[in-house]
Formats: C-alpha cells, sequence, structure tokens
C-alpha cells in the first residue's frame, strides 16, 4: 500500500520533489492519477531512495504508456526497453551533454523519461531541466507568432554517429529524421513550447539557411536560459521523471574519470503538432 505522495516545488517554474512514493511497487488508481497531474504541472519530478531492478523499472514505466525502444543504443542482455546511461575514465562523450529532448529526431518522440542513477561521483553530475513551456513565453509576442508558422528537421544521424566515431567505430545505420514544428502544443495541457534543440535539430525548413541557422543560434542560448531551469543533484538511488513535450534537459559532464551509472526508459510519445 503506497502512501500519500507530497509534491514540493523546486522552483516557481518547473520541478518538483515526490515523497511517499515507492516506484519498485505498482501505483494505485490514485496515486496514478496523482503523478500524472503533477508532471502536468511541474514537468519534471524527482524521487529519492529508490531501489529498483530492471523489471521494476519497467513496470513503472508501462504505468505511463508503451515502453520506447532505442534507435541507437542496446539494452541490456534481455531489456531492449532499457537504455543505459554510463561515463567512467573510458568515455569519449557522455550521453545527454548538450540540451535536448530525448530522441526528438523519432516521428513520434518519445513522451516521457525516467531515468534511475545507481552510481555517482563524489561530486558533480547534476541534470539541469529547463520549461519550453516558460521559454515560448518570455518570446515577444511577434517572434511567438514568427516562429509558429515554422518547421525543423531533426536528424539523429549526426549525433549518434558522432558517438560511433569517439569509440573508433563506424556506424552507417540509417537513423530517423523527421519534419516537426518549431513550436509544439502539449497534447494534453495544450500549452505551446518551444521544440528545437542543439542535439537533433539542423535545419529551419522553408528559409534561406543563414537564416534558419541564425534563428536556431538564438533559440539555443533562450532555452539555456537559468530562469527558465531547475537544477538535480543526484544521489545514489534517485529518479528523475520528465515530460519531453515540454522539456529539455542538459547533463553535466563535469566529473571525468569518474563513473555515473544508471538506467532509463522512456515512454512512446506521438507526433508533435
Amino acid at each position: 500500500m503506497q502512501n500519500q505522495p507530497t509534491f514540493a516545488a523546486m522552483t516557481p517554474i518547473i520541478g518538483a520533489e515526490v515523497s511517499g512514493v515507492d516506484l519498485s511497487a505498482p501505483l494505485d488508481s490514485r496515486i496514478q492519477r496523482q503523478m500524472d497531474e503533477a508532471l502536468l504541472s511541474h514537468q519534471v519530478l524527482f524521487f529519492r531512495d529508490q531501489d529498483m531492478t530492471l523489471d521494476q523499472h519497467k513496470a513503472v514505466g508501462r504505468q505511463f504508456g508503451e515502453l520506447h525502444i532505442h534507435p541507437s543504443a542496446r539494452g541490456p542482455e534481455g531489456h531492449p526497453e532499457i537504455l543505459l546511461v554510463h561515463a567512467d575514465e573510458n568515455t569519449k562523450r557522455t550521453a545527454g551533454d548538450k540540451w535536448h529532448s530525448d530522441v526528438s529526431c523519432d516521428p513520434e518522440p518519445p513522451s516521457i523519461s525516467i531515468l534511475h542513477l545507481h552510481t555517482l561521483p563524489a561530486t558533480g553530475g547534476d541534470t539541469l531541466f529547463s520549461s519550453m513551456y516558460a521559454a515560448f513565453d518570455a518570446l515577444s509576442s511577434e517572434m511567438q507568432a514568427y516562429l509558429d508558422g515554422l518547421t525543423a528537421i531533426h536528424d539523429g544521424g549526426p549525433n549518434y554517429r558522432d558517438r560511433a566515431a569517439r569509440l573508433g567505430k563506424v556506424d552507417n545505420r540509417q537513423y530517423p529524421r523527421s519534419e516537426h514544428p518549431v513550436i509544439r502544443a502539449h497534447p494534453v495541457t495544450g500549452r505551446k513550447g518551444i521544440y528545437v534543440n542543439s542535439t537533433f535539430t539542423t535545419e529551419i525548413c522553408g528559409v534561406p539557411t543563414d537564416e534558419g541557422n541564425a534563428i536556431l543560434a538564438f533559440l539555443y542560448a533562450h532555452v539555456a536560459k537559468p530562469q527558465f531551469q531547475c537544477r538535480f543533484r543526484w544521489q545514489r538511488n534517485s529518479v528523475a521523471m520528465w515530460d519531453n513535450r515540454c522539456v529539455q534537459h542538459h547533463a553535466m559532464w563535469d566529473y571525468f574519470p569518474q563513473v555515473r551509472s544508471g538506467y532509463r526508459v522512456t515512454i512512446c510519445g506521438d507526433a508533435p503538432y
């Protein structure tokens, strides 16, 4: 039997720490409803002291929807839905080292991500989360209107092939490449948010290249402003759950050569509109 959960806001804009929930156990309908509402409101939720097996991790993910399979990384044996998140003294480039929304190159990008870390460096390795609602709301009405009519290409190839090259591998696989709106409406809340990121977005469609590059450079700098953010300091067996449809995140790699390790599941989403 789960306790009554509490949700403590981290900032007025984004993020809440959750207590009274054991993610290793099934969530009853009351807890599930409260979690859904809290995630829609706070955009990212944080949990402490969550000791989960891979099967339990997948089980809690499935309570939020069908599990997504990553187009590049293979999961542990028998767990294709699990993404290993690991960095150590041999790492050439970490996962999540730039602002991004997970696998936005997919035609139907993931909705929710749930990351569980079990091994942390002595210090460092924080994750920053930025609200794309707040970033959109801070734009002038003229810029909002201009961007609202644009689309952009999100291409997984450059990012995933770069990771392979840093490991001395040649990756000739075909990765998802999709066209998405620059401004995305959340399918549940209806709120608008910026939906381009420096990891996957390669160009703005239908405008001159230099103009598109300038727009993207402006937006990349804009979404990284600290007033839209919260910062999570990990501890062993902490969990972060975020909504990729309205949040970008950036994992700090300031702990080399120490180890930071855990697992992530993502939930299937829908086509941005």
